[in-house]
């Protein structure tokens, strides 16, 4: 048990390390977990200490998971779902073309290119398609955008991109069985039946029970991902549809909003993060960069070139719109969940599989640095705001 202990202080301090890094450098906090975390794998693996980082330990990857689900929770949370009926053409419209540009051209590259099988392709496709919902919000909460209706439409096309992610890849590889039936009818009975329940239990428990509405939510998220994974899919894709449905709830109590954030950004994603950069094997990368480079251009510019003529349409500032398409080039979570499903099935191989990986992380760090350093659109944060925002919140992040 003391070894245990002996690893969470080590990886706490990298995420203290990390936030200092973070406000001396000027850039977002998650990414730089994920720089520090590729740091520490790769000097762990010249050292020979790789495996007493306890990347794969059970502990670490209940805790990262449950991250990455309250993480993408709260990000539902913060779609407002009057505000998303408005935004329904924007986030449509942008989220499949984030999904399907670079989707076909990423398998096209893999396949005709460098070589890759028909099936490792398209699972290189489907990788590489995603936007990743972690590092948006998490930027979007560090500088404030998620109380605008800019910030809320970025993470509205980022679920409609990661949705088409997740069932091209149910679509295309993953069985489709009873158990597949049963827990789209949960989710389905769940939309319709979580906030009267919520509700219910706000108005009896609430401020005499203590924290019963975090330990609820938590309730909800972990058996739903259990109920997911049996069935196939992936617990991430429900919490961020419950977040949406509990929207209005979580608006009407701000103090509760920030002491998940606290729970979610204080103890559970800086794990998440360092972790998702500790993985990413840079001497397999270094051996053949040409690869890498490749996929990395590939799914980047093909975003790119998907995304700024549709994202044109709907905003008219130049920094709005680059950063946004930046912001929508990113990919993680769903990007490293795709990649490592196709190991898991012999889809890809060890090395394809380190291949796609690193395109993703790097993905996740270079357009959201360049977005942050050139095209942030901080005039918007002058702008009013959508929802009441508490006053001490924006201290309380930043010592986060």
């Amino acid at each position: 048990m003391d070894a245990i202990y002996l690893v969470a202080a080590f990886w706490f301090f990298a995420a203290v390390l990390s936030t200092v890094l973070a406000n001396r450098l000027k850039i977002s906090i998650a990414l730089m977990e994920i720089i520090v975390g590729s740091m520490i794998g790769l000097a762990a693996f010249q050292l020979g200490y790789f495996e007493k980082l306890s990347l794969n330990a059970d502990w670490m990857k209940f805790c990262t998971g449950l991250g990455a689900m309250l993480l993408t929770f709260l990000a539902g949370a913060e779609l407002d779902p009057d505000v998303m009926k408005c935004k329904i053409k924007e986030v449509s419209i942008i989220g499949l073309i984030g999904f399907a540009a670079p989707f076909i051209g990423c398998f096209l590259i893999s396949f005709y290119l460098i070589g890759w099988s028909r099936e490792a392709s398209l699972l290189c496709g489907i990788a590489l398609s995603t936007t990743s919902m972690a590092v948006v919000y998490a930027v979007m909460l560090e500088y404030g955008f998620n109380k605008t209706e800019f910030g809320k439409g970025i993470l509205g096309a980022c679920f409609v991109n990661d949705l088409g992610t997740v069932i091209a890849l149910a679509l295309i590889f993953a069985p489709f069985t009873y158990k597949t039936v049963i827990f789209i009818a949960v989710t389905i009975i769940l939309i319709f039946t979580l906030r009267p329940m919520t509700d219910f239990i706000v108005r009896r428990f609430a401020y005499k029970t203590a924290a019963i509405r975090a330990k609820w939510v938590l309730f909800i998220l972990l058996s739903m991902g259990v109920l997911a994974l049996w069935a196939g899919s992936e617990p991430v894709l429900p919490a961020y549809v419950f977040g949406m449905v509990l929207a209005k709830t979580m608006e009407a109590d701000g103090h509760f909003v920030r002491r998940l954030r606290t729970l979610t950004i204080g103890f559970l994603t800086p794990l998440y993060f360092l972790r998702a950069g500790a993985l990413v094997s840079i001497p397999a990368l270094l051996a053949a960069p040409v690869i890498f480079l490749v996929l990395f251009g590939g799914k980047v510019i093909t975003k790119i070139f998907g995304l700024y003529p549709a994202i044109r349409r709907f905003r008219e500032d130049k920094k709005e719109k680059w950063y946004y398409t930046l912001l929508m080039s990113t990919g993680l979570t769903f990007g490293t969940i795709s990649a490592l499903y196709g190991l898991t099935n012999k889809i890809i191989t060890q090395e394809q599989y380190s291949f796609i990986v690193g395109a993703v992380i790097a993905s996740a760090v270079i357009p959201t640095l360049i977005a942050n350093k050139y095209f942030l659109p901080s005039h918007l944060l002058e702008a009013p705001i959508l929802d009441d925002q508490v006053p001490d919140e924006k201290d309380i992040m930043n010592k986060l």
